[in-house]
């Protein structure tokens, strides 16, 4: 944690600003360790604090063994921070733009006499690389979810609904230590298939449907992220081409991917294969997009994907197909950014399987 915080202090320099507080909930575990509902914290580049109230106070002082802990219960969130700042003798004091406007408003006329300076993704910028104990965490999540498709298959039965895979999917993973989803499970089925965030429904599996089903847990506060399509029964021409094409593009884009490439270059890749196929209109979204505390972070792989990456970056690369009326095709691994290419934590078999 002393890592995170010395970046962060050091970013603080940089922009000629004495303390920052900090309100954004995975922000605030991910620079202190706190996991309860309810805390602040305010770094400057010789404190480390985090407020709290009763209800959290024994929990942080066992997880946030290098951070001040003040309860603010009695003076309230706002007169704490000043009393901080006062302490402190700090006078420009960033804040993050993703308060909302009630909360800025409040910390102008409580701070009145401080200097606030709005930052954007000063913490947001330091977790887009993952260390390693983030990249252990990360992996695990992922082998819980291929766990959960290769348990799903047998499953898969003519006449099952859409929501009951959905729910034996997320039970196999919480079963086998995801904390909770990282997001709702996605299965869509036949002409379903062809929403790309569909929500499962009572729809039941009829031969020859694609099944799309997209999923992660959560593994000690990171996410995974993955998504196969499979077919039920012997898959169609069309439906094989498509498929087939779909793989293409993502083998590529991953053969492609290493440090100091932007997301644009990559998503390229996965994107010329399938316009150049003719089906232009029917991939609109971007390739993929990092994870870690939150199943979407920056950098974004995508056309508009300007960052480039860096070792130890998390992205997926996830093309698809989808046509409505018929039903779409995605596959998503989720993998590691590596200096001269990647580590995929991603082990599903990615052939077109015919249940």
């Amino acid at each position: 944690m002393n890592t995170r915080i010395k970046q962060l202090q050091t970013k603080l320099k940089q922009l000629n600003i004495d303390s920052i507080l900090i309100y954004d909930e995975m922000n605030r575990r991910y620079l202190s360790g706190f996991t309860g509902s309810s805390g602040y914290l305010y770094i400057s580049t010789s404190r480390s604090v985090l407020l709290t109230d009763f209800r959290y106070m024994e929990q942080a002082a066992k997880q946030c063994k290098e951070f001040e802990v003040f309860d603010h219960s009695d003076l309230g969130i706002l007169k704490t921070f000043q009393k901080i700042i006062s302490e402190d003798h700090a006078e420009k004091i960033g804040f993050e733009t993703g308060i909302s406007y009630s909360e800025y408003k409040a910390l102008n006329e409580e701070l009145a006499s401080i200097q606030l300076i709005e930052t954007t993704n000063i913490v947001e910028d330091i977790r887009m690389i993952k260390d390693e104990d983030e990249l252990s965490c990360i992996k695990k999540a992922a082998f819980i979810a291929d766990g959960a498709f290769k348990h799903i298959l047998p499953f898969i039965k003519i006449g099952v609904t859409e929501i009951d895979i959905a729910l034996e999917l997320e039970y196999y993973m919480k079963k086998n230590g995801g904390q909770k989803l990282s997001f709702d499970t996605i299965v869509a089925s036949g002409k379903n298939s062809s929403l790309c965030h569909a929500e499962p429904s009572l729809k039941k599996i009829e031969k020859g449907d694609f099944i799309t089903m997209d999923f992660g847990c959560v593994y000690n506060g990171y996410c995974s992220d993955m998504t196969r399509t499979v077919v039920m029964g012997s898959a169609s021409d069309t439906q094989k081409k498509i498929y087939n094409i779909v793989l293409n593009a993502q083998k590529m884009a991953l053969n492609s991917l290493m440090a100091g490439l932007t997301g644009q270059e990559v998503d390229r890749v996965a994107r010329d294969i399938i316009y150049e196929a003719g089906y232009r209109d029917n991939f609109g979204h971007g390739l993929g997009h990092s994870l870690g505390l939150e199943v979407h972070e920056n950098p974004r792989v995508a056309p508009k994907g300007h960052v480039k990456l860096q070792q130890n970056m998390m992205v997926t690369i996830e093309p698809g197909i989808y046509i409505p009326g018929y039903g779409g095709v995605r596959i998503e691994d989720l993998v590691c950014v590596k200096e001269n290419g990647y580590e995929n934590f991603t082990h599903s078999e990615k052939d077109l399987i015919e249940l």
